[in-house]
């Protein structure tokens, strides 16, 4: 054998060697929000497609995009789900790893609501009062003053005389991006102290939450702020629509601005903590990884993600129909990603 074919074999041997190791097995990261929805369709993908069950993680939405980003080789993840969408500084991390192309799905819609154990006080709730808990810093007496308010009366008299302990999302949640772009930006112009800031020191009042003990962050699922709920009846936890629509008998929702978080409010908008939920495809691994197409047209059936479908029961917020069948043809076309 001459050398140019002991190379043209040995270049042959390494590519079957690559092909026989290549993984058959989807691998999905991402929001632990998203994650139960994905899971179902997991499940169902793999009992009736003929491909194996994908594998899904709940890293939450910013440890999803850090690991969806880190490369492009077989080792990373496929699918990458978000409680909210990807920023231009994950986008171009992914380019800068050889992640340029990637479809982007809008898969439905969630809530955020502030819930306690059913034996708990009510709470009715305003956005501006929501802030006022849980922000570091807060107005007083015309300054942004560390915040002061201990009990939720300390807040508003209307309020219940109980200790204000939150137990929220941490930083690597999309919860955590949705409640402080939901709820705190929208409070902070009402509030002349914050609105006469800009920048970074107007962002840092806006944004930033209480480390004193009243805001308590959870990095894991929601099934730990669910324990804690139920042995502190009078704490209360950031949580999602999904969440509550499968534990409503042991949990119950403040109303956010006299609005009540039912299906009906969230799909209509009228509820006013809710935002979209998304996955992310990495192109170059379809047709590398077997059956991502396929999972893509699983999730995007009307027997799952319909307003009557498999989905529904999960607490998926249904899109309306003309958005289905926009986002539908994104997953069949493999769209390309535009921000």
């Amino acid at each position: 054998m001459n050398a140019k074919m002991f190379v043209f074999a040995a270049m042959a041997t390494v590519a079957l060697t690559a092909n026989a190791e290549a993984r058959d097995q989807i691998r999905i990261v991402g929001s632990s929000t998203v994650y139960p929805f994905a899971t179902t369709v997991a499940e169902n993908f793999g009992k009736t497609s003929g491909f194996k069950t994908p594998v899904v993680e709940s890293t939450g939405s910013g440890g999803g995009f850090k690991l969806f980003c880190a490369g492009a080789d077989e080792n990373t993840p496929d699918v990458t789900n978000a409680s909210r969408r990807v920023t231009a500084g994950e986008v171009a991390a992914c380019a800068a790893n050889g992640v340029k192309d990637i479809t982007e799905i809008v898969i439905g819609y969630d809530g955020i609501v502030i819930a306690n154990a059913k034996a708990g006080p009510k709470y009715a709730l305003t956005k501006e009062q929501i802030f006022k808990a849980i922000a570091k810093t807060v107005p007083v007496d015309g300054k942004l003053v560390p915040n002061p308010y201990k009990k939720w009366s300390d807040v508003d008299p209307s309020l219940p005389a109980e200790a204000i302990v939150v137990f929220g999302p941490a930083s690597n949640h999309g919860t955590r991006d949705a409640l402080v772009e939901l709820v705190m930006d929208e409070a902070c112009p009402k509030f002349p102290e914050i609105k006469a800031l800009s920048g970074d020191a107007k962002k840092v009042a806006c944004d930033a939450v209480r480390e004193d003990g009243a805001f308590i962050e959870v990095s894991e699922d929601y099934s730990l702020v669910m324990q804690k709920l139920q042995s502190q009846p009078h704490a209360v936890g950031v949580l999602t629509f999904s969440y509550l629509d499968q534990n409503g008998d042991k949990i119950k929702a403040a109303t956010v601005d006299g609005q009540t978080a039912t299906y009906e409010n969230i799909a209509s908008s009228k509820y006013p903590v809710s935002r979209p939920l998304y996955f992310y495809v990495k192109k170059s691994h379809v047709g590398v990884i077997p059956g991502i197409k396929e999972y893509i047209a699983e999730f995007t059936s009307e027997k799952a993600w319909g307003k009557n479908g498999y989905l529904a029961s999960k607490g998926l917020i249904a899109m309306p129909d003309d958005q289905r069948k926009a986002e539908a043809a994104k997953g069949k076309d493999l769209s390309n990603l535009a921000l």
